[in-house]
């Protein structure tokens, strides 16, 4: 059996257990260690002191936002993929991978030219002090300018998940998280090259994972064809793209907006309660990069089951997700908030008020991130269903909604613990919102069911 084919019996008939284990567990292995781009800067430039530590910590939400783009196309695309294959629909999935990859590119050169220009006056607005400046330009134009290659990654990693490929998208991510850990040090230090020297680490690491991305595509291992001819800017093709890019872009934006925000607020009681806020920040991202690479597996299973009208299928894969990501969330959190100080030394020289901030910081959302799994699982499934309001409303919830009027409000009556617990008090509503949208949507797909059997009582599902 050739390899197309076996993508789509692992996507169409494999038992949920092992399909979600063979297409997530690869992609959440490759999504932690590419975690570790951010905490491998963090903890080598901690060594350095507590201002470079704050021009990591205000750079890293703008690296974010140019990644939005990445997940725009790739995303946005992945879910729409999905859907295709379970139809059988390849000629139309061609366009839509050939269409989503090169728009990324394109975009995300003109947004990175727009960075460069304007970096300073960014950085200030995302919370950098005048000791902080310095090394945050430093870090910021190298890091700003190369991160078209990360643009790049995250739209072929999406595309690749939504194939199937998962084993791809972990070794052209480990591969470059790999060699970041071993650069980082030669550059940092043995070169003294300092924060400057971080982000040319991580520059030439990501130039090597689209390398990796590139030899998938030209020896023709994957399902689809990324030709520039190919591309198809068709109102169906576009809207398809963008009515689930948009709200994943919508998410981006919103988590590097709280990081901001936070920023901001706790930089009002120091440099090191900003410093704190790097590594806390980057901890709990790589809590969410786990959940979010599991759940790549996920979303294929969910689109081509949706798409080829498999309800059990999906039901089963929807209780399995929930299941195994909240077990995760759950050590995960529990972890964050048992030894949290123990965490936070990690990453400093001995500056213990930002170990303070850091870990009453970790202590509170370590708590609250047990509820991360069971929010994810239903923001994934409304956008691999096409369900693009619901799945941007949901998807706004735990970083726009909810989170922007407590951050705004809390800590000018608490303080710095204001700070500290806004994330978790937004990641409570969060979830009460998803149990009701979750009881909405659970009731629809029930009826889609009764409603197909009736249609054709005959049908015995995908094969």
């Amino acid at each position: 059996m050739n390899q197309p084919n076996k993508k789509m019996e692992l996507l169409g008939s494999v038992p949920i257990p092992k399909a979600l284990l063979s297409l997530g567990l690869p992609t959440m292995i490759g999504m932690l260690i590419n975690a570790l781009y951010n905490l491998v800067d963090t903890y080598f430039v901690g060594g350095l002191g507590t201002d470079q530590m704050g021009a990591v910590t205000v750079a890293f939400p703008l690296g974010q936002m140019i990644v939005g783009l990445g997940l725009l196309f790739g995303n946005g695309a992945a879910a729409y993929l999905s859907r295709l294959l379970g139809r059988g629909d390849k000629e139309t999935a061609d366009k839509v991978a050939s269409t989503a990859l090169y728009s990324s590119i394109l975009v995300g050169a003109i947004l990175i030219v727009c960075s460069v220009i304007f970096l300073r006056p960014i950085l200030k607005q995302l919370g950098a002090i005048e000791s902080v400046m310095p090394y945050a330009i430093s870090y910021a134009s190298i890091y700003i300018i190369f991160s078209i290659f990360n643009v790049f990654n995250v739209t072929m990693n999406n595309i690749a998940a939504s194939e199937g490929a998962s084993k791809t998208a972990m070794c052209a991510l480990m591969a470059g998280a790999l060699l970041n850990a071993v650069l980082d040090p030669i550059c940092i230090y043995v070169l003294q090259l300092g924060v400057a020297g971080a982000a040319i680490a991580t520059a030439i690491s990501q130039m090597v994972s689209t390398a990796v991305y590139l030899c998938y595509i030209f020896r023709k291992k994957s399902v689809f064809s990324f030709r520039i001819r190919e591309c198809n800017y068709s109102r169906e093709i576009m809207s398809e793209i963008l009515k689930v890019g948009i709200p994943t872009l919508l998410f981006q934006v919103l988590t590097s907006l709280s990081i901001s925000m936070m920023n901001h607020a706790a930089k009002e009681y120091g440099v090191s309660a900003l410093a704190a806020m790097g590594p806390f920040t980057k901890i709990m991202s790589m809590g969410s990069l786990i959940v979010f690479g599991f759940l790549k597996g996920f979303q294929p299973i969910a689109g081509f089951s949706y798409g080829a009208k498999r309800f059990d299928r999906l039901y089963e894969a929807i209780k399995t997700a929930i299941l195994w990501s909240t077990l995760f969330c759950v050590v995960f959190g529990l972890t964050a908030a048992i030894f949290p100080a123990q965490i936070m030394t990690l990453f400093t020289k001995g500056d213990r008020e930002m170990v303070r901030v850091g870990a009453a910081a970790l202590r509170a959302n370590g708590l609250s991130f047990i509820f991360f799994g069971f929010y994810t699982v239903y923001s994934f499934l409304f956008l691999v269903m096409g369900k693009a309001k619901e799945g941007c409303f949901l998807g706004a919830c735990r970083q726009g909604i909810c989170f922007v009027p407590v951050i705004l409000l809390l800590p000018m009556a608490c303080g710095l613990q204001g700070v500290l617990y806004a994330q978790p008090i937004a990641d409570i509503l969060s979830a009460a919102v998803t149990v009701s949208m979750a009881v909405h949507l659970h009731k629809e797909l029930s009826a889609a069911k009764v409603w197909g059997k009736e249609a054709n009582p005959g049908a015995g599902g995908f094969a």
